[in-house]
């Protein structure tokens, strides 16, 4: 079963069959157990209501969206990679083994675009990719309930050049892109994968895959990490880092597509702007 914030409301979809619910999509995130809460609004609900994908909101209120780095093989080579004159590789390899993961605080509500919203590029940056990720949806109590798809925008050449520039390369005005709606239930297995596709002027610019096998952290201790010593009134979004990484002659540009695919959980379109 899925969930999606629309014009008219929260709406559930399963099997072919949608419901508009009475909840908020903030009490869904406060619920000790959301599922359930749906399940009983879905049984509740008093005849079908179809889904209008063209009324889709991003799915977020109040939550904060933080992710993860470096989770990947392939992230870590990248990322030691563009800040090898920074000398800061070191950093991204002795993460990528440590105990402790590098979490990083993403977005807030208002930096979030949905399904068809245009992400941006930075006006400072000269290399600017997209980061498909599953991106994790947890309840106030630090319990995972569902999954979407996530696009953790980044702009390499700032990050490259000093690690301490982190937040500006990852936090700005449509920075983030999530949805189209959270699939109830566990995280999927290591078999799934995840699909990018970047469009340029009618033709695939970049097209990349890879699959949850590649991550090395569970998204459970990732949760766990995350709730250290920190309370999240209205819940959470967690992007789990990315394991495909566009070479280092490729940047996005103004007019592209981007498309997330992840198998099961949904596919995210986004213009760039």
């Amino acid at each position: 079963m899925k969930v999606f914030r629309t014009r008219a409301g929260v709406v559930a979809e399963d099997a072919g069959k949608s419901a508009l619910l009475s909840t908020t999509w903030d009490e869904l995130f406060r619920a000790a157990d959301p599922a359930a809460l749906v399940r009983d609004e879905v049984a509740k609900a008093r005849g079908g209501t179809a889904l209008d994908e063209a009324a889709l909101l991003a799915p977020i209120v109040s939550q904060e969206v933080w992710a993860a780095g470096v989770t990947y093989y392939k992230s870590r080579d990248a990322r030691m990679e563009e800040s090898r004159d920074a000398a800061g590789g070191d950093f991204y390899a002795r993460v990528y083994e440590a105990e402790r993961p590098e979490l990083f605080f993403k977005s807030s509500p208002h930096r979030v675009v949905g399904q068809g919203g245009r992400v941006r590029l930075r006006a400072d940056a000269r290399w600017n990719v997209p980061e498909p990720e599953l991106t994790l949806a947890v309840n106030t109590a630090g319990r995972i309930f569902g999954v979407t798809v996530g696009n953790d925008m980044s702009s390499r050449d700032i990050e490259g050049e000093n690690p301490l520039y982190l937040p500006q390369a990852k936090v700005y005005d449509g920075s983030c892109a999530l949805g189209p709606g959270i699939l109830l239930g566990d995280p999927p297995g290591p078999e799934t994968t995840i699909r990018l596709e970047i469009a340029r002027a009618g033709r695939v610019a970049f097209a990349g895959e890879t699959t949850l096998a590649q991550l090395k952290r569970r998204p459970a201790e990732l949760v766990g990490w995350l709730f250290r010593d920190q309370t999240f009134p209205a819940g959470v979004y967690l992007m789990t880092g990315t394991g495909i990484v566009p070479g280092a002659d490729f940047t996005l540009a103004a007019g592209d597509e981007i498309r997330i695919d992840i198998a099961g959980v949904g596919r995210l379109v986004n213009g760039v702007a």
